[in-house]
């Protein structure tokens, strides 16, 4: 009985498997069963080798490994080698610099599959110091130019400067670097245009077309700084590649995110928030570098960077925080032309204060729709709206300052003839003297003006030229008058020895004079 079950089992087996043999026969090309996945069609990978499976020693190992970009070998390449290791000082503050940033970027390269060379940009652009400002007023450590921050989100108001961003303008670098090499097909071309410009680029190269000529990096007629720029990054390269052969030992940075992100939904004062993460206000700021203000509102800055061991300890210490003590200051619209005093007056500031946090000169008027920074004087604890954080700019105007005058009608003046002479309108110029707008004046009648200081001076200016003219003129005449008696007065004797004298004296003080001439 036993066998014949065991010879039962087996039969059963071979039956199911022939049957599932003929379930799975292969379909016609293209054609998917009902119930079944389409064949899955196979693609090359964009990486051009595999992957190591041992992990990277330090993040030096991880760049060399996604290095990709073709070499470039010149005299100018040796030469920024050679300076490059002659400083080693040099290299090593910047890349003490670059250690809070680095891992972040070689990040972003990799899951774009971008070559690693672009983590080292930003030695050659601002040795990685995300507050450089060039004179061209090119900003942060990828040194984006206004313009062209806003092409690419990186928003700019007074509160701040998102060029100077860590994660925002890494992203907008590595999507118009990205942008530039698919417009060119090539990334040292990609290179020349991030430092001179698309336009600039593209133009020498139809130049070079048109001539007949080569159309690669070194082919191109370009600025002194563009034609350097891919040798130092080359020369960079090299040194991180292979530093013994420059004699150069790279610091340690291992390979791990030296930052985290957490999220904020309360203003918060810079200093309080660097207190709450128990981290030094230097380094809080080097990892949030696009804050220009004492505060970091919520609505346009809903993350702040930590570093990654700190960003626990900020989360514990904020939650126990009172909201009321997390922000000292605030945002307020202005709703007319305003001057300094009183916008600091119903604040609460002193003037002078508040100038300086808001970087206004004395004598301005602040304009309508201007955002300025005042204290918050317990005035709530709910975020700064979005709309006035990101559209937040301010407009100034000289303040016009009266100063009471008095001037002189002149012959056939009027009211109204003096107030159209200093533009003033005439109903008010009456107002001021209590007198009718057509109402005449005598010559030399006081007539009273409230003027801008420079007009009042100039007014003045104009009262005394007469009184002068005439002070002159009597002073002449004095003159003329103390003379002619002097003459008249004076003995027939004494007139005779003048004439004499000066008759004798007139050659030697000729000839003294021309001597005197031909020495100089």
């Amino acid at each position: 009985m036993k066998w014949f079950q065991t010879l039962a089992l087996a039969t059963s087996v071979v039956l199911a498997g022939c049957a599932t043999q003929q379930e799975h026969a292969p379909a016609p090309s293209g054609v998917a069963r009902h119930g079944e996945m389409p064949d899955v069609a196979v693609s090359e990978l964009r990486g051009g080798k595999v992957a190591s499976l041992e992990a990277p020693a330090d993040l030096w190992d991880r760049v060399r490994r996604g290095f990709a970009m073709p070499n470039l070998e010149d005299e100018l390449v040796q030469r920024h080698e050679q300076w490059y290791a002659t400083r080693p000082d040099y290299i090593e503050r910047m890349v003490d610099r670059s250690r809070l940033y680095i891992f972040h970027i070689v990040e972003e390269l990799e899951l774009r599959g971008m070559p690693t060379e672009l983590a080292l940009l930003p030695y050659i652009e601002s040795a990685f110091n995300p507050q450089a400002v060039s004179s061209a007023k090119a900003a942060g450590m990828w040194q984006f130019m206004p313009a062209t921050g806003r092409d690419f989100q990186l928003r700019q108001t007074i509160f701040r400067d998102d060029r100077r961003n860590v994660l925002g303008s890494t992203r907008a670098a590595l999507d118009y670097l990205q942008k530039l090499h698919d417009m060119f097909g090539d990334w040292h071309l990609a290179l020349a245009a991030y430092n001179w410009g698309q336009g600039n680029v593209r133009r020498a190269i139809e130049r070079n077309q048109a001539a007949g000529l080569g159309t690669t990096y070194n082919d191109l007629s370009m600025p002194a700084e563009t034609r350097n720029y891919v040798p130092k990054l080359q020369a960079v390269k090299n040194i991180i590649a292979n530093p013994q052969q420059f004699g150069n030992v790279l610091p340690l940075i291992e390979n791990h995110p030296f930052f985290d992100t957490v999220d904020i939904t309360h203003d918060m004062d810079v200093e309080v928030a660097a207190r709450l993460a128990e981290v030094r206000l230097e380094d809080f700021r080097a990892l949030n570098p696009s804050q220009r203000k004492p505060v970091i509102f919520a609505a346009g800055t809903p993350q702040i960077l930590l570093p990654w061991n700190n960003a626990d300890i900020f989360k514990k210490n904020l939650a126990s925080a009172a909201p009321g003590s997390l922000a000292s200051w605030t945002a307020w619209v202005a709703p007319s032309n305003l001057p300094s005093r009183e916008v600091a007056s119903r604040f609460d500031m002193d003037e002078g204060d508040f100038r300086e946090m808001n970087n206004i000169p004395r004598g301005m008027l602040i304009k309508s729709g201007s955002t300025v920074l005042v204290r918050r004087n317990g005035q709530g604890t709910g975020a700064v709206a979005e709309h006035v954080v990101n559209n937040a700019h301010l407009a100034y105007t000289p303040e016009v300052v009266l100063r009471r005058t008095t001037v002189r009608a002149r012959g056939g003046d009027s009211i109204a003839s003096i107030a159209a002479r200093y533009d003033l309108p005439a109903a008010t110029v009456a107002g001021w003297n209590k007198r009718g707008a057509r109402a005449g004046l005598k010559r030399g009648q006081a007539v009273v003006l409230y003027l801008p200081v420079r007009a009042s001076a100039a007014a003045a200016r104009d009262r005394a030229a007469p009184a002068r003219g005439a002070r002159a003129n009597r002073t002449s005449q004095a003159k003329t008058t103390r003379a002619t008696t002097s003459r008249r007065a004076q003995p027939a004797a004494s007139k005779k020895s003048t004439a004499r004298t000066s008759g004798k004296a007139a050659p030697k003080a000729a000839g003294r004079t021309k001597a005197k001439a031909s020495k100089r």
